[in-house]
């Protein structure tokens, strides 16, 4: 059994079922909050795919959603100091695995990883009250 560094938004909706799905296979999680982490671009960039820069967004931001923050992606430079300044940007969780650094939950790498004893039903990444709230961030 692995133990997960698993960095939420506390209260989150789909951060409290994908702990539920690593607790029960038998994994041990240790839960850090992603808001009041203190990020910095170097910490930040080991959970971040350099392919695509973004997948690294949390796309429910209500400043993205609205259009009142705007984020050039072809500056990734600029984008990294905006996360680390606004931690909602972050999509989550962000997870840390036997020193590999993860961002979202992708549950077929992390069967291959650790092992789910359960494969999530649909999808349990974006916010189901997105559509229908602001209050998801």
């Amino acid at each position: 059994m692995a133990t997960v560094i698993f960095y939420e938004k506390p209260g989150c909706i789909n951060n409290t079922r994908q702990k539920k799905l690593l607790q029960a296979a038998g994994h041990q999680v240790d839960e850090r909050n992603l808001l009041t982490h203190p990020w910095d671009v170097v910490s930040l960039t080991r959970f971040l795919s350099t392919e695509s820069q973004d997948s690294w967004l949390n796309k429910t931001h209500p400043g993205l959603k609205s259009g009142d923050i705007e984020l050039d992606l072809s500056q990734p430079d600029s984008v990294l100091a905006a996360m680390c300044q606004d931690p909602l940007l972050i999509r989550r969780p962000l997870m840390e695995i036997n020193g590999h650094c993860l961002q979202g939950f992708d549950a077929e790498l992390l069967d291959q990883l650790i092992g789910l004893s359960v494969m999530p039903d649909g999808d349990i990444e974006t916010c189901p009250r997105s559509q229908h709230a602001s209050s998801c961030k």
